[in-house]
């Protein structure tokens, strides 16, 4: 099983440890394109700010994450799974998994990035801000910069598995899985029910959706699941107790689409 992640806006920051050494991390395909983004946004974040912030998508409140951005070489790198926080990192929890679950969480998640592509909880990166929406004046759009380097890694990083893609749409324009791979892809969206005048309404809610699938991807770690298609993921989610409405592809070459069904987030 490969799971796929969005990052987080918010990374935590501080800490001590040597600074980024771009060949260590994984995929290492895609380290002339990593080299590439991270050359201009040093630059770009080294001249004029309010360019820098206008390209980013910046507040002036977030001034201080363009001057993060020209460290990016020298500062701390830590592992992405302690830089990576918000929602759906706090539902993940990684900190305090058990050993075998962590061990787990280590082999099968993978994070995108607008920054470096993709990177597994364990490859030592500095705190940054580049968020795949973001268009470098060089390089251009991210989503679109990716998809040649990332197509030409993903199929090998997804093995021959299940790829559970819990990606937002932003990171999901950096790779499709196309053909073989697709087939056994599912891809989650997370519904809200609620009862209005006795109707049940339901709705896609930022949150909701950020913290189940962080706790989804939790509760498949520590049960130790192993599904190895969507048609078994469906079975080991419910028989974790998610309410999931499964969709399988009409034709060859799409992804399977799953509902998880909430009614409420448990903390």
């Amino acid at each position: 099983m490969l799971v796929l992640l969005p990052p987080s806006e918010g990374k935590a920051a501080g800490g001590s440890g040597a600074p980024l050494k771009p060949e260590s991390l994984s995929l290492p395909g895609l380290a002339p394109a990593r080299a590439a983004v991270l050359e201009e946004l040093v630059e770009l974040c080294a001249g004029d700010e309010l360019k820098a912030r206008e390209v980013l998508g910046l507040s002036e409140g977030l001034r201080g994450e363009v001057a993060k951005n020209v460290e990016l070489r020298s500062a701390v790198a830590r592992p992405a799974g302690e830089i990576y926080t918000g929602v759906l990192y706090d539902a993940l929890g990684l900190a305090d998994l058990p050993a075998a679950a962590r061990a787990r969480a280590e082999d099968v998640l993978l994070v995108f990035s607008g920054l470096w592509g993709a990177v597994r909880i364990t490859d030592r990166i500095p705190s940054y801000r580049c968020s795949m929406g973001v268009k470098l004046p060089g390089l251009g759009a991210l989503g679109a910069y990716w998809r040649e380097p990332m197509a030409a890694v993903m199929p090998e990083a997804a093995g021959e598995g299940l790829v559970l893609d819990l990606r937002s749409s932003a990171y999901a324009a950096a790779w499709k899985p196309k053909g073989e791979v697709a087939g056994r892809t599912a891809t989650v969206r997370v519904l809200h029910s609620q009862m209005v005048d006795g109707v049940e309404k339901r709705s896609v809610v930022s949150h909701f959706n950020k913290a189940t699938k962080g706790r989804l991807v939790r509760d498949l770690l520590l049960a130790g699941a192993a599904p190895a298609s969507p048609a078994e993921l469906v079975t080991a989610l419910r028989e974790l107790d998610y309410v999931v409405e499964a969709e399988a592809p009409a034709k060859p070459g799409k992804a399977w689409s799953l509902d998880v069904v909430v009614t409420q987030i448990h903390h």
